[in-house]
This record gives structure tokens, sequence and C-alpha cells, in this order.
């Protein structure tokens, strides 16, 4: 059943003062902060009516409503309008973000950072999957005999490294002979083109003794592979004990928990993007949240996107009572952002793949 435009703005207005004060709305103080145009019976009435079709919630006999899940996504769907940034704010977060950055990572590092200062919930970026980006250098230093620095360097921007134990024995030349030699065999190969056979194939072009060169490309081609590992980054998370919501400490604890738990919250975020559309936003709402603890949170996030078709992930976390309109619009603008930064990137590090 939808609702007609009275029980909207009666929606509206009672979800607007629940996110700015966290206490339950009575009619009367609606009719006194909002132009409703109707007397407190009639507001009465018609919240009495929201909550026997699911929007709202009666917390206590005596108390004002609150908004239900369901309440906030029509809020979300259909009655909220972003709120835009100021000229400063702007100008803040391009200053932030068109620093100088070299690679993704530390450019989503900035994002998330500048996201949960800009909204004052707790940010998270989450890297590509990488199969399809392909190897641009492939760099081994010999940090002290028997102990070296691996760096891999990917065409989205990634820059990994790995630190590796091997014969201490291997000389400094014949360690820069062994990665030449794979880096000029696999540029501009994409992850899931490289095998441990490709690596092999590539590292006899060095010319040495197999007994001195397999250990060394057995480890190039895990530090390879292993570059495409989701990383997830968190930002703001102690924003979660601003909000009365966690204040309970059971409640904050699972919270943090989950957080904690890299691996799931990347995989949840993976999974969330396939069903959004390029350039939009997402949102899920409390119980529409599969992860354990969530409940009483809300999801907002959107893809950034390469130039070589890969995406990753940007968003928020915060509670239910989020200031969805305030966020979504500097979530876009973060988004706009990233895509102009990495565009930057990829074209300082050689542009296409063969």
């Amino acid at each position: 059943m939808l609702l007609d435009d009275r029980k909207r703005k009666i929606l509206q207005a009672v979800i607007d003062d629940y996110i700015e004060t966290a206490e339950p709305v009575a009619s009367k103080a609606l009719v006194t902060r909002h132009d409703l145009q109707v007397r407190s019976a009639t507001v009465r009435n018609e919240m009495a009516n929201l909550e026997e079709m699911g929007y709202l919630e009666q917390p206590h006999t005596s108390s004002g409503r609150i908004p239900s899940d369901k309440g906030y996504r029509e809020y979300v769907d259909r009655l909220m309008q972003p709120k835009p940034l100021s000229h400063g704010e702007e100008k803040e977060l391009n200053s932030r973000l068109e620093t100088s950055f070299h690679e993704l990572t530390l450019l989503l590092q900035e994002a998330s950072a500048a996201l949960a200062e800009q909204t004052g919930y707790t940010a998270i970026a989450l890297t590509p999957k990488l199969q399809k980006s392909y190897l641009t250098q492939l760099k081994m230093m010999m940090i002290e005999p028997g102990k070296v620095l691996v760096v891999v360097v990917l065409s989205a921007g990634i820059v990994k490294d790995r630190l590796i134990r091997i014969a201490d024995y291997l000389t400094p030349e014949q360690l820069f002979q062994v990665s030449n030699a794979v880096e000029l065999g696999l540029c501009g190969k994409s992850l899931d083109e490289i095998t441990l056979v490709t690596v092999t194939a590539a590292g006899k072009e060095a010319k040495l003794p197999d007994s001195l060169v397999n250990q060394i490309l057995y480890e190039a081609y895990v530090s390879i592979k292993q570059a495409d590992n989701l990383e997830l980054y968190i930002d703001g998370s102690h924003h979660f004990l601003d909000f009365p919501e966690f204040h309970d400490v059971k409640r904050a604890k699972s919270v943090f928990d989950t957080l904690a738990k890299n691996g799931m919250v990347a995989g949840y975020l993976h999974e969330l993007s396939e069903e959004a559309e390029n350039g939009s936003y997402m949102i899920r709402i409390g119980q529409e949240i599969s992860l354990e603890g969530m409940d009483g949170c809300s999801f907002i996030t959107t893809t950034y996107n390469t130039e070589d078709s890969l995406s990753g992930h940007i968003g928020v976390i915060g509670p239910k009572r989020m200031d969805y309109s305030k966020v979504v619009s500097r979530i876009d603008f973060i988004r706009t952002a990233v895509d102009r930064r990495l565009k930057n990137i990829e074209e300082n590090n050689g542009g296409t793949g063969n």
C-alpha cells in the first residue's frame, strides 16, 4: 500500500527528527518543529497508522515513535534529498585526494580517512579484484644476505611488497638477473595469465643454474599471486562510541568484533557490489545486512572504477539512525574524485595493458 502525501511528510519528519535527536518522536514535537499544517491529534492518528503499516515502532507504551527498518527503507528510496557539500568541503576533499599519490592503496587509505572525517561515521575502502590487472614491474632487492624485499607493481596502481628469505650465497647481481628476467618476460601479462610455469620460463632467461634460481622463481610467483588479495581499509571505527545506540557494551562489542574480521567484511562488500549499478550507491539497513552483530547498523556503499575495468568499493557504516542524505552526497563526491585520481595513476603507470 502506497503512502499518501501526508503520511510521507509525517514519516519524513519523524525520521529527520530521530536522526538528529536519537529520541523517540512525539506528535506534539512534530507539530512544533515542522510545518505540517494539521493538528496534533491528526498527526498522532497518522503516526498510529504508520505504526500499523510497519513504518514506525513504539519502543515504550508512553513514548513517541521511532522508524522501523521498513520506514528507513521508504525514506532512503523515496523521501530523502542528498545534502550538497559546501564550497569549503569540496575544496578540502579535492585538496586531500588530489595529492600526488602514486598507488591505489595510499589513495584508498586517504579516501576512507576523509570520508570518516566528513561524515562522522566509520568509513571503509576495498581494493579491486585484480585478476585482469597486469604486471608492470617486479623488483627484488637484497636487504641483507639471505633476506630479500619483493615489490610487485600492477597496472591498477597497486603496489605490494613481501619480505622473503633465500639462500644467503646468492649475490645481489644474480638476484637482479633473475628479477629482471621475470619482469621482462611477464610485463604486460594479466594476473590470471601468470602461472608458476610462465614465471619459471621467464626466469630461465637469466642463464643461471636451476639450483640458484628455483626458490627465487617460486617466491616471485607467490608474491605476484598474493598481490590479488583483497585489502580492506577501515577508518573511524571509534565513531560508533559517539552514538547512544552503541553505549551498551555488548552491542558495541558485537560491531567491533565483526569489523575486526576483515575477510568477512571484504567478502560481504564484494557481494554487494555485484548487485549495484556502476556509479550508483547501495544502502543496506538493519536486518538487510547479513553480517552477524550488524543488525543495528546501515551500510552505504558505492563502486569506483579503474581504467582497465576493475572495480573496488568505498562505503560508510553507522547506526540505522544515519544522516543518509549527508552521507550519500559525500560518498558520491569521493567516488568521483577517486575515479579521477585513478585515471591519473594509471596513465603514469603506462596506460593500458598489452
